[in-house]
């Protein structure tokens, strides 16, 4: 079966989560998205871990559903979209911050088990150690090597994936907290990581560029706090829809199982260029060792992004994909595509019609973005058709996000729309009421 599946996540019990990321409300958006395997998240939060055993019953292997599927309402005014089931799996994550080799560590990992029992299990061996009640992503002090170990005594069909693996301040090769190789991070069990993943601020051209990372899966996910951001990055598989043959696709690492991952353009990422938020200073690594680390305005240390620590590890001059590798795709979120058509903001009422109008047209957002033939939806829409062509072929602005500051990617110059003609309709509603405000 092919399906669509979004494997981090974060419950309403997460620090900066909405209360809309409950479990309908999860399932709900799904729909809308497209996709079919949601992680549940948090599952190490007693409240969260309680909603989950209440809500949800199984289904394939290793897999869960609502049991009141009818209460996954659509969150967009009676627009239902993708009539695909609907699964979750469970799944966690944990902030370890320790120290190692005298440094201080600090790495997010994400836990992923078939089953309640086991996922007990595991809470029971982390409650001994520290504090799971105050966050459902919680900060323990307990080394990435032990946390595995855990896992893989308390949940030997689990599998951990280290999270968001460049990002500078939480995360396995962090350039302000991490280490400089898997092994040098899970030490004898490092051959029980099978996966990696590659936050939004990365992509996998940019991890095939370290020899040392060729092993590992690379796979991506939507970190998201709230439920409306569900698939900002996700994994395409065509395999079996049960965890077990998810698990084994993603450690097979070929294309005809994995089929691939959707990524953000890595700019758009907040960490992806070195830089200091308060100065408005954004840097290429170049700049930045010229600089020699400081910002130019305070001369204070710059937060050094995910491009300058790749940078740093690459020992390719040109990214090495094999034969079978699964693929990949650089998209573009349909509401900020349609926010660049519009010059409105992403969530404004005004994108958020047009969002809905294309989500009945065509099923889903990922149906819009990926699937549907560009002439079909020229038909309804020429200046969406545009945008999606060329968010496809990477035919992009991109403005790099840094020091916590996401980045820009748009498909059309300011004053472009008028210039090439394409000021008709999107969706009935015209550009010549909708002039872009932009500075």
């Amino acid at each position: 079966m092919d399906y669509i599946a979004d494997l981090h996540i974060h419950s309403p019990y997460s620090r900066a989560t909405s209360r809309e990321s409950t479990l309908t409300g999860l399932a709900s958006w799904a729909r809308i998205k497209g996709i079919n395997v949601i992680g549940t998240g948090d599952f190490t939060h007693p409240g969260w871990f309680r909603n989950l055993s209440e809500e949800l019953t199984p289904a394939e292997p290793g897999l869960f559903r609502l049991k009141n599927e009818a209460a996954a309402t659509s969150p967009l005014d009676g627009c239902m979209g993708d009539s695909t089931p609907v699964r979750f799996l469970l799944s966690a994550e944990i902030s370890s911050i320790y120290k190692r080799h005298g440094i201080v560590r600090k790495v997010h990992n994400l836990l992923y088990v078939p089953d309640f029992e086991s996922a007990g299990r595991i809470n029971s061996r982390l409650a001994r150690i520290g504090n799971i009640v105050s966050d459902g992503r919680p900060i323990l002090g307990l080394d990435s090597r032990d946390l595995l170990e855990i896992l893989l005594e308390e949940a030997p069909e689990g599998f951990l994936v280290p999270a968001h693996i460049w990002t500078p301040w939480f995360s396995l090769f962090g350039s302000r907290s991490g280490f400089d190789s898997i092994e040098e991070c899970f030490g004898d069990l490092s051959d029980r990581i099978f996966a990696l993943e590659t936050g939004l601020s990365s992509d996998p051209a940019m991890n095939r560029l370290i020899s040392g990372l060729d092993r590992f899966a690379l796979i991506s996910n939507s970190d998201c706090h709230s439920p409306s951001n569900l698939g900002r990055e996700v994994n395409l598989f065509s395999t079996g829809l049960d965890f077990f043959s998810l698990r084994d696709a993603i450690r097979g690492n070929r294309r005809d199982t994995f089929r691939g991952t959707v990524e953000f353009f890595p700019e758009e990422g907040k960490y992806h260029f070195d830089g200091h938020r308060a100065c408005g200073v954004c840097l290429d690594p170049d700049e930045t060792r010229r600089l020699e680390l400081c910002c130019p305005v305070c001369r204070k240390p710059v937060t050094v992004g995910v491009h300058h620590r790749v940078m740093e590890l690459a020992d390719r001059e040109q990214p090495l994909f094999g034969d079978a590798a699964p693929q990949v795709f650089s998209l573009i979120p349909l509401p900020e595509v349609l926010a660049d058509i519009t010059g409105m903001g992403p969530a404004s009422k005004r994108v958020m019609r047009c969002y809905a109008e294309a989500i009945r047209r065509f099923g889903s957002e990922f149906a819009v973005l990926m699937h549907a033939p560009l002439e079909e939806i020229a038909s309804h829409s020429a200046v969406l058709a545009e945008a999606v062509g060329r968010m496809r072929s990477g035919r992009v602005i991109r403005r790099p996000g840094f020091d916590g500051k996401y980045g820009e990617i748009r498909v059309f110059a300011d004053g472009e729309l008028d210039r090439l003609g394409l000021s008709g309709s999107v969706f009935g509603e015209k550009h010549a009421n909708l002039r872009l405000k932009r500075t």
